[in-house]
């Protein structure tokens, strides 16, 4: 068996991939949630903070403001974080791969042949079913956890996707 050599300019460029952006609900659904689970703990830390049932100690129930301001700090980096975030999240599917790009610093592409994949997995949460939104996790042949997934994907998108690649995994692409 021959094997043809191949030159580094002739192959094409991955940074010329046409990548598609989640779905336009993603972002604010993510932050939403952040801010549901941020005012769901401050709740707890209040009813706990005034409930007449146990007494607290003086130096705890004194921290109860600097508490509060740290889960409200860390609930704005986050939503702020997401909201940067989401948009570099895109994903692409050719004829023969599907792509997935993330990172805001630090740039990452998956790529999986189709050929490779083993299964595909749609995931979809309360808040997902509720906004007809879903995540698509792809599993490689010979993995036991999913290769990469991709969020945020309207449901009749990742739909769309994942019997793409269920009718196309076993399309052979050699002569």
């Amino acid at each position: 068996m021959t094997y043809q050599l191949l030159e580094t300019s002739d192959l094409p460029d991955p940074l010329e991939i046409k990548f598609e952006p989640l779905h336009r609900h993603y972002r604010p659904t993510a932050i939403a949630t952040i801010w549901a689970f941020s005012l769901f703990f401050m709740l707890i830390m209040t009813l706990t903070r005034w409930q007449p049932f146990v007494a607290i100690h003086p130096e705890i129930t004194a921290i109860y403001p600097l508490g509060l301001g740290i889960v409200l700090l860390i609930s704005i980096l986050i939503s702020i974080y997401l909201y940067i975030a989401i948009p570099c999240k895109q994903y692409c599917l050719t004829e023969t791969d599907l792509h997935f790009a993330s990172g805001v610093i630090f740039r990452k592409i998956y790529s999986q042949p189709i050929l490779r994949i083993q299964h595909v997995e749609l995931k979809r949460g309360p808040i997902e079913r509720a906004f007809k939104l879903a995540s698509l996790q792809v599993f490689s042949a010979g993995g036991s956890m999913y290769t990469f997934e991709i969020p945020g994907l309207s449901l009749n998108d990742a739909q769309k996707i994942r019997r793409f690649i269920l009718e196309h995994k076993s399309v052979r692409t050699d002569g």
